[in-house]
């Protein structure tokens, strides 16, 4: 069981709230989350710098309730955004501007202009276009636009194509050359401020050679910069360190940071990395109900209250998520198609599952805490999940369960189309 889950009397708890009482109590689908494991897991980050000057900066796309980033700013965390959006959310939620980065490749106009006037840590740029906009924007404003390159290093980071960030096909960040080009740019602007360099190889990654090669290309540029009389104040990593969904095997926060301090140090350099998923990953699970179970001619679906409408992981590039009884103590397993009831061959969370379980019976479905609510949406007409964080023994509702009539809400049908529409 990840942290923050564990197995008692044949049932699972998380912390010290058994799941069953929290499903009676707010419902299912449900996504519910370890405030302790997300206090162990951003810890965990922070101390393997060790004496390092440092900056955790937490992914928002990861997870963006207002809950999960009040608890990480209220430990002095950072913040990755990649919108305008995240940027008003991690405002809301107490995070200080000066400790958020921008990344993205599609940044708008007034999306810079919205960071600008907030006065965050830096834009990570990622071509000449965005670059010249920035500059325009700030002597407009009469700012000072704080930039880092996001470099693309060509590593292959050895993870799902749809989550590889590194790579010279991807779309993010520039080659060395080009970047070169922009911090020269930047240098000689009164309206830009060449702060950092960085690079995110990508997601899920399992194994530290991919970060120590994107490194030593960042330490190379670096060096030229400084050769030709450009400083910078600090060194972004990124994030992608993986979790357990699986039998992976992970390396440690301490692991990876030792090694990248081994190659780095010596530019006396602030380090940053920007973790998403190794921060709230395994902190959630997404509890749902079987509804029906359906024998096939070749197959046995469990066809639950869940689907990809709440977890689209597993339909979007076949993300493998444990899925485990709730009640433990059962015999009599078989294998499942676990699916639910979106009209979609694609609508499943799990195939060729071994579970032991009876209509009306609880799943969890784990490692849901990153990508899980943050991607869901309401396709066929389908309220969202509430969000339920647990303190120990206390739950508390992060977010409540949307209401069908809560979805057109905002939809405007024009008096010309038909009679009056029913208000109930």
């Amino acid at each position: 069981m990840p942290t923050g889950f564990s197995i008692r009397d044949h049932s699972i708890f998380c912390e010290s709230s058994s799941i069953d009482a929290l499903a009676d109590n707010f419902g299912t689908p449900l996504y519910i989350y370890s405030q302790n494991a997300i206090v162990e897991a951003f810890t965990a980050w922070s101390e393997a710098f060790q004496d390092a000057e440092h900056l955790v900066c937490y992914a928002v796309k990861a997870n963006s309730n207002i809950a999960i980033l009040k608890l990480l700013a209220s430990m002095g965390s950072g913040f990755d955004i990649v919108s305008g959006g995240e940027l008003q959310r991690v405002l809301h939620a107490g995070g200080l501007a000066e400790k958020i980065v921008f990344s993205g490749v599609g940044k708008a106009a007034s999306e810079i202009e919205q960071a600008l006037t907030a006065g965050i840590r830096c834009f990570n740029v990622e071509s000449t276009s965005e670059l010249l906009l920035i500059e325009r924007l700030a002597d407009r404003l009469g700012k000072v636009a704080p930039i880092s390159v996001r470099i693309n290093p060509d590593v292959d980071a050895k993870t799902h194509p749809y989550i590889s960030t590194g790579l010279k096909e991807n779309k993010f960040g520039v080659n060395a050359e080009t970047a070169r080009e922009l911090y020269r740019i930047a240098h000689a602007s009164p309206c830009l401020r060449p702060v950092g360099i960085d690079c995110h190889i990508g997601s899920q990654l399992t194994d530290i050679t991919p970060f120590i090669d994107s490194v030593k290309h960042l330490k190379d540029v670096v060096l030229e910069l400084q050769s030709a009389g450009i400083e910078l104040r600090h060194i972004d990593i990124g994030g992608g360190l993986g979790i357990r969904y699986s039998d992976e095997q992970i390396p440690s926060t301490g692991e990876l940071i030792t090694a990248v301090r081994e190659h780095l140090d010596d530019l006396s350099l602030e380090l940053m990395i920007e973790p998403g998923r190794s921060i709230v990953g395994n902190a959630g699970a997404l509890i749902t109900r079987v509804q029906v179970i359906k024998t096939g001619e070749t197959k046995n679906f469990a066809v639950v209250d869940a689907a990809m409408n709440d977890l689209l992981r597993p339909a979007l590039y076949s993300a493998w998520q444990d899925i485990v009884e709730v009640d433990a103590g059962k015999d009599d397993a078989a294998l499942y198609d676990v699916v639910g009831p979106v009209c979609e061959t694609g609508d499943f969370l799990g195939k060729d599952r071994e579970l032991s379980i009876d209509e009306g019976d609880l799943l969890a479905i784990l490692g849901a805490g990153a990508y899980g609510f943050a991607m869901s949406s309401n396709y066929n007409t389908r309220p969202r999940a509430a969000e339920v964080l647990i303190d120990k023994n206390e739950a508390h509702v992060i977010r409540s369960r949307e209401r069908v009539e809560d979805l057109w809400i905002n939809e405007v049908v024009p008096s010309h189309i038909g009679g009056p529409v029913n208000e109930d």
